[in-house]
C-alpha cells in the first residue's frame, strides 16, 4: 500500500483512493498529487478503514468494483459519526452513471464514469472537496453557536425561545425565508415592535432591507445609510452596537439636530445593530429598535440576537454550499454529454439515450425511427471558406435541427459533419415526411458564416426504424440507417432514403 502522511493543518484536500488495480491506483494518485492534494491509495476494505481511522479524509474516491464486492462498505462509512461528512465518489462504467448515478448505493455523493476523462474527474473531485470545506465551515459555525448557546443558559425562558428559533433557522430554508423568519421570531422573543434585516457592506452609502417585521411585504427596499448611523457604525467596526438612549447617545447627535430642525419629536428609545457576514459579497446587520413607550434594549438582548444571527448565517452558507454543489454537478453533467462545438448531444450521450429509447419502444411495443444526416460536399466548404466557416455551419445546423424537432425528439452530433435525429413513437412513413421537410428547409437556408456570400448546403438522409426486418438492436438500427445514407449519397445526394 502506498501511504502518504499529511498534517491536520493541510487543507489542500485529503483524498483516499480505494482501487483494487495497482496501475489505476498509481495513475490516479499521481494525477491528484499533481493538483496539490494529499493522497492515500488503498486496495481493499481493510486498508481503507485502517487509513481513514488514522486520519479522516475530505474525500474518498472508491472503485465501483470494490463497492460491488462489499455492498455494506458505504453503509459502514455513513453509520460512523467520524466519517459521516466525508464526501464519497464512486467510479463506475458509463452505463452505471446513467441518470446521474441513480442506481448507485445510498450514501454516495457523486459518481464518475470509466474509462476516465481527466477534466470530468478533476472537476468532480474539486466540486466535492469544495463542498466538504463549506460543510466543515458551516459545522464549525454551528459548533460556535452551540458554545454561545451554552453560555447563555442562565435564563431558561430565554433559552426555550432561542432553541425554537435556532430550530427554525437551521432548517431547509432559502436565504430570503431565513431573513423573514429572523425579523419575525427575534422581535417576538424580545417583545419589541421593530426588527429588520439590512444588507450592506462596509463603506456602502446605500443598504437594502431584506425583511422587516413592520411590513412582511417589504423586500429589497433601498435606504440611505447616512440616516442610520447605528448601522454604519456596526458595519465599520464589525461589532454589535447598542444605543440604550437615543436622546443622549453621541452616535445620534447629528440625527437629533436634523430632527430638531424639522420639528420632529424623538420617537426612538433604543436601537441595536448586530453585524453579520455571509461571504465576500454579502453582509449586513440585524436591526432592533424600540420606541419611546417601549422598554430599553439591553446587552442580553444583543447577545440573544447575536446567537441567532450566527446560526442563521451558518444555515445560509450550508444552503449555498448544497446549491453550489448541485449547480456544479449539473454543469459537469452537461459537459460530459454535450458536443462542445454544436451544443447538441455528443456521440457517447447519444448511444446511452438511444439504448434507453429502444428499450422503451420494445417495452411499450411502439416504433422508433433514426435519421442519419450527412452534409453533402462539406469538404468544399472548409476548402473555400475555411475551417472556421465550416465550424459555424455545423453550429448553425445543430441549432436548426433542434428548432425543427419535437421536445421528445433527440438531436446529436454523430461525428464530423454527421448528425442523428431520434424520433420516438414514429413510423417510417412519418419519419420520411419529416425528413423531406427537414431536407428542404436546410437546402433553402442561407448560412451566414462571415464571408462575402452566405453558404448554401444540402444533406443526405438515411432512415431506419425499430422494430423492422433486420433491425432488432441499436447496432442494427445504425447499420440500416448507414446503408440507407450510402444509397442516398450514391444516388446523387440531397435526398432521403430508407
Amino acid at each position: 500500500m502506498d501511504f502518504v502522511s499529511f498534517s491536520p493543518g493541510d487543507r489542500a484536500g485529503r483524498v483516499v483512493i480505494a482501487e483494487a488495480h495497482a496501475a489505476t491506483a498509481g495513475a490516479l494518485s499521481w494525477l491528484l498529487r499533481e493538483q496539490g492534494y494529499a493522497v492515500t491509495a488503498v486496495s481493499d476494505r481493510h486498508e481503507l478503514f485502517d487509513a481513514i481511522a488514522r486520519t479522516v479524509p475530505d474525500l474518498i474516491l472508491i472503485d465501483g468494483d470494490v463497492v460491488q464486492r462489499d455492498g455494506a462498505i458505504i453503509g459502514q462509512l455513513r453509520a460512523d459519526q467520524r466519517w459521516h461528512d466525508v464526501r464519497v465518489i464512486v467510479t463506475a462504467p458509463w452505463a452505471a452513471v446513467e441518470d446521474g448515478g441513480a442506481g448507485l448505493p445510498w450514501g454516495v455523493d457523486d459518481c464518475v464514469s470509466k474509462p476516465y476523462r481527466v477534466p470530468e474527474l478533476l472537476g468532480r473531485v474539486r466540486t466535492q472537496l469544495r463542498a466538504s470545506g463549506q460543510i466543515r465551515e458551516a459545522r464549525a459555525a454551528l459548533r460556535d453557536t452551540t458554545v454561545e448557546l451554552e453560555r447563555a443558559r442562565g435564563d431558561a425562558a430565554s433559552n426555550r425561545r432561542l432553541v425554537d428559533i435556532l430550530h427554525e433557522v437551521t432548517g431547509e430554508l432559502s436565504a430570503n425565508e431565513i431573513y423573514r423568519l429572523l425579523a419575525r421570531r427575534v422581535a417576538r422573543a424580545l417583545e419589541i415592535s421593530h426588527c429588520s434585516v439590512i444588507l450592506a457592506r462596509q463603506g456602502d452609502a446605500v443598504g437594502t432591507i431584506a425583511a422587516a417585521l413592520e411590513d412582511s411585504t417589504v423586500r429589497d427596499v433601498e435606504i440611505r445609510l447616512e440616516q442610520f448611523p447605528e448601522v454604519s457604525a456596526a458595519l465599520e467596526s464589525e461589532r454589535s452596537i447598542l444605543v440604550e438612549d437615543a436622546c443622549t447617545h453621541p452616535l445620534f447627535a447629528g440625527m437629533r439636530q436634523a430632527w430638531a430642525a424639522e420639528g420632529k419629536d424623538i420617537e426612538i428609545r433604543s436601537v441595536a445593530t448586530i453585524p453579520f457576514t455571509i461571504d465576500r459579497w454579502r453582509s449586513g446587520v440585524l436591526f432592533l429598535r424600540t420606541d419611546r413607550f417601549e422598554r430599553t434594549l439591553t446587552s442580553d438582548d444583543v447577545e440573544f440576537a447575536d446567537v441567532v444571527i450566527r446560526a442563521a448565517v451558518a444555515a445560509i452558507r450550508r444552503a449555498q454550499a448544497l446549491e453550489t454543489t448541485r449547480a456544479d454537478n449539473r454543469r459537469l453533467e452537461a459537459l460530459a454529454t454535450t458536443d462542445p462545438l454544436t451544443r447538441v448531444l455528443n456521440r457517447r450521450a447519444l448511444l446511452d439515450r438511444l439504448g434507453a429509447e429502444v428499450d422503451r419502444a420494445r417495452r411499450f411495443d411502439s416504433a422508433l425511427t433514426l435519421l442519419l444526416l450527412d452534409v453533402d460536399h462539406f469538404k468544399q466548404i472548409n476548402d473555400t471558406a475555411g475551417h472556421l466557416a465550416g465550424d459555424s455551419v455545423l453550429r448553425r445546423l445543430g441549432a436548426l435541427l433542434e428548432e425543427a424537432v419535437r421536445k421528445v425528439d433527440i438531436v446529436a452530433r454523430y461525428g464530423g459533419e454527421e448528425f442523428v435525429v431520434i424520433l420516438p413513437e414514429t413510423t417510417t412513413d412519418g419519419a420520411v415526411v419529416f425528413a423531406e421537410r427537414l431536407r428542404e428547409r436546410i437546402a433553402h437556408q442561407a448560412f451566414d458564416v462571415g464571408v462575402e456570400q452566405p453558404v448554401h448546403l444540402t444533406v443526405s438522409v438515411g432512415i431506419a426504424t425499430f422494430p423492422s426486418p433486420r433491425v432488432a438492436s441499436t447496432e442494427d438500427l445504425f447499420a440500416r440507417a448507414d446503408e440507407a445514407l450510402y444509397r442516398a449519397k450514391s444516388g446523387g445526394r440531397n435526398q432521403v432514403r430508407t
